[in-house]
């Protein structure tokens, strides 16, 4: 797709065009500072989502769940720890590649896996694409490991595109004298490297880098080096892969290496980790590091301007993601920490120049509760991850991000274009012309793989179609948002059916820009109960596998609300629980509400050890299915 044309953009109806991005300052301009925030929103270490606005139509998919008993990458034991993905598209489908390891950052054994998806939706179970690594003995000053001690893996890139069409998939090998001792200091072996086929398959492994300054070469590493390599087409891959300066300044972290092979200067203490990069309209190359550090360079990687901090933001000590985007405009996906130390929110920052960032909106602001313990175990969705320029760009009007959850869990979300945080119409939603739930995209979804969300035949009425959410997750849930026009005065209609109460409880409520909830209406299965300003007015009585009409006519100014059931006002004057000045967001979830972080506050900041707490009890097991049908969704005022 060509990233300088100009799209049209269909909008709630109507086609909106799209300007073209704004020309960036130049580089001499732009050196000091070369990306900053400028917006007024900030974050709420309070909640997961930072108390901040959600951005419309993002879709969230669970692409692998952790499970020790049941591992579904196969194996007599899963691995639980899982970190550090890498996304890319090609072949007319998605790759995504993660580092595993058997309980624990930097504890041996350690490898990493892929997996694929033609949809960005449904994805194979991992397989092992570089596995465990015995190590030769190694005596190093005062580092003693016997030889059969197991390696662990770290790597800031996990493909390349090669300009002679061929997929590289890249890892690197390590080892830690401690659990404390990062594989990432230069002590390692070296990177490594094997081609994806187009059938599935995988080449053989090659290194295609040595850390030489640490002692590794040919002689006493298992992988051939890739100049053996019978296939001239993948020795032609490697090599424009070792050529292109860009791609190759992300493995400095592991190598560091002064050979002369990385090309920008630093200053003494200055690590540039996990770089992210784009291109902007005059050819320059933005560049972005962990702690927010930055850099420009006008010729391809080989040169750069002095690396400095951006202003404005708050990082945690976690990966930034910045790009240029289909719609001409830009778009950085990271932590935006109130307290530095927490992993949430995810928050997308959007800009028109490339450089100055602004309108702060929430992608990704559930925590899922972590199921296993282990050492360095942050919890929260980090390490963001995109799609990096060369690296394909899936149809469609989207970007697409890639992380882990609590470095437990592997995640995708899909990001509707142009990004904002609001809609112009109310919803009039029946569902009948959306094949999937991916085509609902003004909905956010949450989607786990054992809470699934889906737009299904209603089999009860004939030619009828619902939204189905369906729950048999002990720790997660299915949950759906949709943003309506902001106002004081709102009645949102829809038709509920509570098709098999199980586990989770369906929940409705209607938010404020913030998150906070003035009601709630929860469907057990035999009942309809609500709150009303911190007292539970009488429940209505309600059945299973019978549609009901539910209409809540809610009043800001007055901090009340009615509830009609099949067209009959059964309560009236609820009061709201804590006051809100407007609503501006309807949601609909299998399970009770989980955003605020200060149940696990440990001595003023959530504990990031991931050593609070023992394994949750059942996280291995599925249990009782939720299934419930949402039909004619309508907001008004």
């Amino acid at each position: 797709m060509n990233l300088t044309h100009v799209f049209p953009i269909i909008l709630l109806g109507s086609i909106v065009p799209l300007k073209a991005a704004t020309q960036p300052p130049s580089i001499e301009e732009s050196a000091a500072v070369p990306f900053r925030y400028v917006g007024t929103e900030s974050t709420d270490k309070r909640f997961f989502d930072g108390g901040l606005q959600h951005a419309v139509g993002v879709h969230r998919y669970q692409t692998h769940r952790a499970n020790r008993t049941s591992p579904p990458e196969i194996g007599q034991v899963g691995w639980t720890y899982n970190h550090q993905p890498y996304l890319a598209y090609w072949n007319n489908q998605f790759y995504l590649q993660f580092l595993s390891n058997l309980k624990e950052e930097h504890v041996p054994p350690g490898r990493t896996l892929l997996q694929t998806s033609k949809d960005g939706r449904r994805w194979t179970p991992p397989e092992v694409v570089f596995p465990e690594y015995s190590l030769p003995e190694i005596r190093r000053g005062d580092v003693y490991l016997p030889e059969g001690t197991l390696s662990v893996m770290h790597q800031r890139m996990g493909f390349y595109t090669a300009p002679n069409g061929r997929l590289l998939t890249l890892a690197f090998y390590s080892y830690c004298p401690t659990a404390r001792n990062g594989p990432n200091n230069g002590q390692g072996l070296g990177r490594v490297v094997r081609e994806v086929y187009k059938d599935g398959s995988f080449g053989p492994i090659y290194f295609i880098r040595y850390n030489h300054h640490a002692g590794w070469n040919e002689s006493n590493t298992r992988f051939p080096f890739y100049e053996t390599s019978g296939d001239s087409g993948f020795i032609e891959a490697c090599e424009a892969l070792l050529s292109d300066k860009l791609m190759t300044h992300q493995w400095w972290e592991e190598d560091r290496s002064d050979d002369g092979f990385y090309t920008f200067v630093l200053e003494e203490d200055m690590q540039p980790k996990a770089m992210s990069y784009f291109h902007r309209p005059d050819g320059v190359v933005l560049a972005v590091w962990k702690g927010a550090l930055s850099g420009l360079s006008a010729d391809e990687g080989q040169t750069w301007t002095p690396l400095v901090q951006g202003t404005g933001f708050m990082p945690s000590n976690s990966k930034m993601w910045i790009q240029r985007t289909d719609d001409d405009q830009y778009a950085l996906v990271y932590t935006h920490s109130a307290s530095r130390r927490n992993r949430f929110p995810m928050a997308v920052l959007t800009s028109e120049d490339g450089r100055t960032f602004d309108r702060m909106l929430s992608l990704h602001g559930e925590v899922s509760p972590m199921r296993y313990q282990g050492l360095h175990k942050n919890i929260g969705p980090q390490y963001i991850r995109g799609i990096a320029e060369g690296n394909g760009n899936p149809p469609g009007d989207h970007i697409w991000n890639t992380y882990s959850m609590n470095k437990e869990d592997m995640w995708v979300t899909r990001t509707q274009l142009p990004i904002e945080g609001t809609v112009g119409a109310h919803v009039e939603e029946d569902f009948e012309s959306a094949r999937t739930e991916a085509d609902l995209t003004l909905w956010n979804l949450h989607i786990p793989q054992w809470a699934p969300v889906s737009v299904i035949d209603d089999p009860l009425e004939a030619g009828n179609r619902v939204l189905e959410l369906r729950d048999e997750d002990p720790y997660e849930y299915a949950l759906v948002e949709r943003a309506f026009p902001e106002d004081s005065m709102i009645t949102v209609e829809f038709r509920v059916l509570m098709r098999q109460p199980g586990h989770g409880i369906l929940d409705f409520e209607v938010h404020d820009r913030h998150g906070n909830r003035p009601m709630r209406m929860r469907f057990d299965p035999e009942w309809l109960s609500m709150d009303r300003g911190g007292a539970d007015p009488l429940p209505v009585a309600m059945q299973r596998g019978v549609w009901y009409g539910i209409k809540v006519r809610l009043d800001c100014e007055e901090g009340e609300y009615d509830l009609a059931i099949n067209g009959q006002w059964v309560r009236r004057g609820m009061e709201f629980e804590g006051e809100v000045e407007t609503l501006e967001k309807l949601v609909f979830r299998t399970g009770p509400w989980r955003g605020d972080v200060r149940p696990l506050i440990l001595d003023g900041e959530p504990n990031t050890l991931g050593l609070y707490q023992e394994d949750l009890p059942g996280g291995d097991a599925k249990v009782g299915l939720s299934v419930y049908w949402i039909d004619d969704v309508k907001t008004g005022n």
